[in-house]
């Protein structure tokens, strides 16, 4: 009997049921096994030649991640593919490789991608991501109107935000009369508190998740900022970003979770508590973690994120160094190192660019950084100034003695004040020193003023050259219980001019002191000249409002070196008084009590610049208010100068105006004029029309008309006087 023939070949295999097989005899690698695996996609395609030698760097720049166990480079066409294979020790190890070195530029040409082999396997073999591209869903747009809408008031009003108890309303202000509401009040609108962006274009608010932006003519809600726990916030000078901190430290929903998919930050957030966000796009564009030395105190310093003038820069401090990000180059590390300054204490950035003398005219302003260095290990304290990017210090003074030093800048960024207490070698007395930078004179010139108080505080005159110090005896036969601040005025000599005559460094003199004054606060109006100081304090307050320009004599106990003329004019009482904010344009002032720190006559006052009322409330329960901020002025300064010149005008029809607003029936009176006026001229533009018509001349010729002059004269008054 023939065997019989099978022919494995022509076996359909594809209608067998194979799967029991394949289940029961399926090799699975061990749980975990492909975590160690990353796969880096960006590497450069380079020649079979050569791939050794990029291995070689490839190591050395994976092994800093962790231990390399093996590490592919794969070759086709005799080309190396443009990616390779890493395989760590542990999962942790890939892990710290897909933080650290995804989105890394190798060079100038190539970007590495960073990705763990897990991911692949979970996203692309398992089906997730389609072959075929389909077009997302894009939302439709939603207009929140403009945003800056309230520049556009026609009388130039300005708006306020006030919070008491748990409402929050925003008003138009208009002085002496009573406040507009601009949006009905609106009660738990914030968890904690409300901040304005620094150009008034956003209003942001604070609820137990994260923050909310809100914005345009009826303060819609823009977007939301997920982050829980939230407590304080930041926001860049060019409003471009926001920064929030929580104590809570961010974590990620697990996988497969709904909120996973909206989560707003990626497992290389994990862990951290200060997040930096695009405030247009709502997404997290930078996460840290906080510093070791900041994790367990109840308060810190804030912001801990410090920018640049134009948002090109920020910073933040770490133990002796600054860590400088690029913003424009996705905030990653300028230069790729960080500024190392061993015994860093303190640093900020100039608010404004700065011209410096050694650059060209018409080359942009630069950004400066300041910081300062204690005493250690037989070095002297020291204070610098340094150019971001070029890291270059322009400036260095160094200091003996020193206990504590503060940086006060001048809002343009000309002048920096380092204001450093000092102690005597018996460490038993206190005094202070201003170091003043003067930021745009060639080779940075330093002055230095003695001071034998300390210096509790000051104030710069935001575009000018003086400033206000606020300083105390620290002398121990000063009874503590008593202790009272001299209140100092500084302004630069007045120097003379002349053909040939070099121009000298500005040299400051105190040309004004005031003593045994309460006061404790500075601030100078923000166009100039006039200065509210104040007591803040639980019990008695007050505000003083001084004039340094004023125009009549000069009083005998002023230096006539100076052109200022300091003038006391009005002193107004506000007791339990915590906070004091200029209003942006310098025409008002407003004080107030907050219930945050005391419950003691809550509530607001409003003066103008020479301290007159111009409004109060009180308020139980108030807990603060906010000035809506302005951009800068698009006027140039030939515009500026054209103003000035037409001011008479301006103010005659301004006072019409206040006029009309606070009399009902002048206002009434001041209209049907102004309409029987504009009538007669329509009545006259109607009959010259007529007279054209007819080809008639309006006026009678003239030429030949005899003028005929008569005088008389008439007695008014006779007084006779016997003289003796």
């Amino acid at each position: 009997m023939p065997e019989a023939e099978f022919d494995e070949s022509k076996v359909d295999l594809s209608e067998l049921d194979l799967s029991d097989l394949e289940k029961k005899y399926q090799v699975r690698p061990p749980k975990g096994f492909l975590d160690k695996f990353v796969v880096c996609d960006g590497t450069p395609v380079a020649p079979e030649s050569k791939a050794v030698i990029l291995k070689k760097v490839l190591a050395k720049l994976f092994s800093q991640c962790g231990k390399v166990v093996r590490l592919d480079v794969p070759v086709k066409d005799g080309k190396t593919a443009g990616y390779v294979f890493v395989e760590f020790v542990n999962p942790q190890m890939a892990l710290n490789a897909v933080r650290h070195l995804n989105g890394k530029k190798l060079d100038v040409r190539h970007r590495l991608l960073v990705n763990k082999i897990s991911d692949i396997e979970k996203y692309v073999l398992s089906g997730k991501v389609k072959d075929e591209f389909q077009e997302p869903e894009i939302p439709e747009f939603k207009s929140h109107g403009y945003l800056k809408s309230y520049l556009m008031d026609p009388a130039g009003r300005d708006q306020y935000l006030t919070h008491y108890n748990e409402d929050v309303s925003i008003s138009w202000f208009k002085k002496n009369l009573n406040p507009e509401p601009v949006i009905e009040p609106r009660s738990q609108w914030t968890s904690t508190f409300m901040k304005w962006s620094p150009h008034g274009t956003y209003l942001f608010s604070m609820f137990p998740n994260g923050v909310q932006c809100w914005g345009g003519e009826n303060f819609e809600r823009i977007s939301r900022f997920v982050h829980p726990g939230v407590r304080l916030i930041d926001c860049s000078p060019n409003e471009k970003f926001l920064v929030t901190i929580s104590p809570e430290p961010i974590t990620l929903p697990p996988e497969g979770h709904p909120a996973r998919a909206s989560f707003p930050f990626t497992p290389e957030s994990a862990g951290h508590k200060l997040v930096i966000w695009d405030i247009q796009t709502g997404i997290a564009v930078k996460t840290f973690p906080l510093p070791q030395n900041l994790e367990h105190q109840a308060s810190m310093p804030w912001p801990l994120i410090k920018w640049s003038f134009d948002d090109k820069y920020c910073a933040r401090m770490g133990p002796d160094a600054i860590a400088v990000y690029d913003v424009e180059k996705d905030f990653s590390l300028l230069d790729r190192k960080l500024v190392k300054i061993p015994g860093l204490v303190d640093f900020s950035f100039a608010p404004g660019g700065v011209k410096l003398a050694a650059n060209r005219k018409n080359a942009p302003a630069e950004a400066i950084l300041a910081y300062w260095t204690p005493e250690q290990s037989n070095k002297s304290a020291k204070v610098a100034v340094m150019q971001i990017p070029s890291r270059s210090v322009l400036r260095t003074v160094n200091m003996v003695q020193v206990s504590d030093c503060r940086l006060f800048w001048q809002q343009q960024g000309k002048y920096l004040c380092c204001c450093v207490t000092r102690h005597t070698k018996s460490k038993k007395t206190k005094f202070s020193s201003l170091q003043i930078f003067q930021l745009e004179e060639k080779d940075i010139p330093v002055e230095t003023i003695e001071v034998h108080d300390v210096v509790l505080t000051m104030g710069w005159e935001p575009r000018g050259k003086r400033f206000i110090t606020v300083s105390q005896n620290d002398s121990p036969d000063v009874n503590p219980a008593y202790l009272m601040n001299n209140i100092t005025f500084y302004d630069t000599e007045t120097q003379k001019k002349g053909r040939g005559m070099l121009v000298p460094i500005k040299r400051w003199i105190s040309f004004k002191t005031i003593n045994n004054k309460f006061i404790n606060c500075v601030k100078f109006s923000p166009k100039g000249r006039f200065a509210a100081l104040a007591t803040l304090r639980e019990g008695k307050g007050a505000v003083d409002f001084f004039d340094l320009d004023f125009d009549g004599e000069k009083p005998k106990d002023q230096s006539n070196k100076v052109s200022s003329n300091a003038k006391f004019l009005v002193s107004r009482q506000f007791d339990g008084m915590t906070n004091i904010e200029w209003e942006q344009s310098g025409r008002a002032v407003a004080a107030w009590s907050s219930s945050w720190k005391h419950s003691l006559d809550n509530g607001y006052k409003i003066y103008d610049n020479t301290g007159s009322v111009l409004g109060e409330k009180a308020v139980d329960g108030f807990k603060e208010f906010q000035w809506r901020p302005r951009p800068k002025s698009l006027l140039t300064n030939s515009d500026k100068k054209k103003v000035r010149k037409s001011l008479k005008e301006y103010s005659a029809q301004f006072e019409e105006e206040d006029a009309m607003e606070a009399n009902a029936e002048l206002r009434e009176q001041i209209l049907r004029r102004k309409k029987l006026l504009q009538d007669w001229y329509t009545w006259r533009e109607s009959l010259h029309a007529k007279l054209n018509d007819l080809h008639l001349q309006a006026h009678h010729d003239t030429g030949k008309v005899e003028v005929i002059e008569e005088m008389k004269e008439v007695v008014l008054e006779e007084k006779e006087e016997v003289v003796e």
